[in-house]
């Protein structure tokens, strides 16, 4: 088996500051012969170590999918965050690894902790792989615009409705997926059938209105002018997703879809109409095909 360099870290959004991780890590691998993996974890530590768990920014499926689609790391290893390994002290934790999933070398950022009570650090991990004689890298922290690039900054974005904002600090467009379930048919009354998505429990809901999106199903991507609230022109209670997919025809029903939020467009708000909804709709339509056409080439997942 290949021997494996390891980014660690929790990786919630796959964001830029991740992104030099994971460059660096693929870098160091190809020069040492090895694969280049990451090593997260199923469930947030914050959950245990501080009794708190923060909303997330992407399913720890979407997380994982980012990891080997977008950025080609060739070994994902989820490990579970019990009080197992809450107690593990931190050398153990680094032989863990190299004991049980072929460890031959770390990257990591300089504000990462690890290990029993958040002993371990970065450079005690520096220390321990010279000891070795193993390849190691601690990354600086990113920053835009003098703001540090973090999953907690970017969830703050995107639940106050600054997608554009999250999205140049992910460095990707935010992604939401799942599979379409049955919902109202109101879309369809007013010839604007809308898939239906349930969020998924634990993320961090973007503010209620409407999104530019692009969709991804069946390996093909569409422009999809998407309602994210409860739909109150018609009384609705329920949070849903509810992507309108352009120019896609055929049954999306128990499909999987991968949608990518880029900007917001408007407030969710209650219409006097259907008639002056779907009016509206229409509008957030063409402004959806005006900004994913002007979109730079590799953009998204497609």
């Amino acid at each position: 088996m290949n021997k494996t360099i390891y980014a660690l870290g929790f990786f919630d959004g796959v964001h830029i500051g991740h992104r030099a991780l994971l460059s660096a890590c693929r870098r160091l691998a190809a020069e040492h012969g090895c694969a280049a993996g990451v090593v997260t974890f199923a469930s947030h530590p914050d959950t245990l170590v501080l009794g708190n768990t923060p909303r997330l920014i992407i399913t720890l499926q979407d997380r994982e999918w980012l990891l080997r689609e977008k950025f080609h790391m060739d070994v994902v290893e989820t490990l579970p965050f019990d009080a197992r390994m809450r107690a593990m002290p931190w050398r153990d934790f680094l032989e863990m690894l190299m004991d049980g999933h072929d460890a031959a070398g770390f990257v990591c950022g300089e504000d990462f902790r690890f290990g029993r009570m958040g002993q371990g650090n970065a450079p005690l991990l520096a220390g321990f792989c010279a000891g070795r004689g193993l390849p190691c890298a601690v990354i600086p922290e990113q920053a835009i615009g003098g703001i540090r690039v973090s999953s907690t900054y970017i969830r703050r974005q995107i639940e106050t409705g600054d997608m554009a904002t999250a999205v140049k600090f992910l460095g990707h467009p935010h992604i939401l997926s799942g599979q379409v379930i049955h919902g109202h048919r109101l879309g369809r009354r007013l010839g604007i059938p809308t898939a239906n998505l349930r969020l998924a429990d634990g993320l961090a809901v973007p503010k209620f209105g409407v999104y530019a999106c692009r969709a991804l199903v069946e390996g093909k991507t569409y422009p999809a002018v998407t309602n994210i609230g409860t739909r109150p022109t018609v009384d609705g209670q329920d949070i849903t997703v509810e992507p309108w997919i352009l120019d896609y025809a055929g049954d999306l029903y128990g499909k999987k879809i991968i949608l990518e939020l880029y900007q917001f467009l408007r407030p969710e708000r209650k219409f006097p109409s259907l008639e002056a909804l779907k009016e509206e709709i229409h509008r957030n339509a063409e402004q959806t095909r005006a900004l994913t056409e002007r979109l730079p080439e590799g953009w998204g997942f497609k």
